[in-house]
């Protein structure tokens, strides 16, 4: 074998490996999937800026969305179509919605607790 030839061969090893330690890297850092959890049927809503019925409304949920749960925090006490909870649900940057009104499958605590 020429030295030519062996050159080759060892970029083309090195060039191999170093494509699969950037393919796992880049699997490794992927965003987590966040899941979506939908809303009550038949019922408006109601978003507020913190866990609890005394923030302000930041605006209404229509019937049939769907929303994001990134952390959960405990805060005024609803009774909803799913039961009675403390457990405000953090779909967005400032933005609660009551868990009451959301279907986890759950009456606990299905995300992390917000810091």
């Amino acid at each position: 074998m020429t030295s030519r030839r062996r050159r080759s061969l060892l970029l083309a090893g090195a060039t191999g490996a170093l494509v699969m330690v950037m393919g796992a890297a880049s699997v490794a850092t992927a965003a987590p999937t966040v899941r979506t959890y939908p809303v009550a049927p038949g019922v408006r809503i109601n978003v507020r800026s913190g866990p609890g019925t005394n923030y302000n409304i930041i605006r209404v949920l229509i019937e049939g969305t769907r929303v994001p749960i990134f952390c959960q925090t405990p805060g005024t006490t609803v009774t909803g179509p799913y039961g009675t909870s403390n457990i405000w649900d953090n779909i967005n940057n400032g933005e609660f919605v009551s868990d009451a009104y959301v279907q986890t499958g759950s009456d606990g605590y299905v995300a992390s607790r917000c810091a």
